[in-house]
C-alpha cells in the first residue's frame, strides 16, 4: 500500500512525522507522503523540514517517504502561485484540498487547482466532467478518499474517471494513527466506490511514480 495524503503535528495531525513514519512501516506501506495543509504563510516553515527530515529516514526505514503538501482552503485565484512556491521549497506532491462536500471549499477551487502545478486533486467532491477531462490532460491524479465526509463523493469520482479516463490513487489523508489503512482495507474502499481491485492495483502503480 502506497498513502500519498497524511498529515502530521506540522497541521492538524496528532503525530511527530517520525511517529507516523514508523506506524505506517508497521502497517506494512511501501511508501507515505507528509502532506501537511499549507498556504501562504506556513508553507516555507513546513516543506523545508518534512524535507530535511525524509532525508534523513529513507536513508534507515524500510518504507519510501516522500515530502509534500496539501494547498487547502486557498482563494483559487492564488492556487497556482503557492503551489509554485511549493515546488520551489522541495515538495515532491503537490496536494490541493479539493471541493469535498464536507467542508466549504470555494467554489473554483477544482478547476483553479488543475490549471496549476499541482500532483494530486483530493476529494474533488462533486467534480465536473469537464474538470475531469482536465486532470486526464494535465495527468493530475484524482484521489479516492478512506477519510469520512471526503468518501462521500468516491463513487461519483470513480465513475467519472473510469468514464473519461482520468487516473486514480487512493489516499487516507491520515490525521491520527488510527486513520491509517492496510492494503485489504484499502482494496475495500476501492470496491465500495464502483471500483474494482484491478482499479486499486493501477491506482498503486500510479502512486509508485512518487517513490
Amino acid at each position: 500500500m502506497i498513502d500519498l495524503h497524511t498529515h502530521s503535528i506540522f497541521s492538524d495531525g496528532v503525530l511527530i512525522p517520525s511517529e507516523l513514519v514508523r506506524r505506517a512501516e508497521f502497517a506494512g506501506l511501501k511508501g507515505i507522503g507528509i502532506t501537511d495543509h499549507g498556504d501562504s504563510s506556513n508553507i516555507d516553515f513546513i516543506i523545508p523540514r518534512i524535507v530535511a527530515l525524509t532525508e534523513a529516514l529513507n536513508r534507515v526505514v524500510n518504507i519510501k517517504v516522500v515530502p509534500g503538501i496539501e494547498i487547502t482552503h486557498v482563494p483559487p485565484s492564488l492556487i497556482a502561485e503557492s503551489a509554485k512556491k511549493a515546488r520551489s521549497l522541495g515538495a515532491k506532491i503537490i496536494i490541493v484540498h479539493g471541493e469535498t462536500i464536507a467542508e466549504p471549499v470555494a467554489p473554483g477551487t477544482n478547476s483553479a487547482a488543475l490549471e496549476a502545478d499541482i500532483d494530486i486533486l483530493a476529494h474533488p467532491g462533486l467534480i465536473t466532467e469537464e474538470e475531469v477531462l482536465k486532470a486526464k490532460e494535465r495527468g493530475i491524479f484524482l484521489e479516492i478518499s478512506a477519510r469520512k465526509g471526503h468518501s462521500l463523493t468516491n463513487g461519483h469520482v470513480g465513475k467519472l474517471a473510469l468514464k473519461i479516463g482520468a487516473k486514480l490513487v487512493i489516499n487516507t489523508d491520515t490525521h491520527a494513527p488510527g486513520d491509517l489503512i492496510d492494503i485489504n482495507r484499502a482494496k475495500l474502499i476501492v470496491c465500495g466506490a464502483g471500483l474494482t481491485e484491478k482499479d486499486f492495483e493501477i491506482m498503486q502503480k500510479n502512486a509508485s511514480i512518487f517513490l
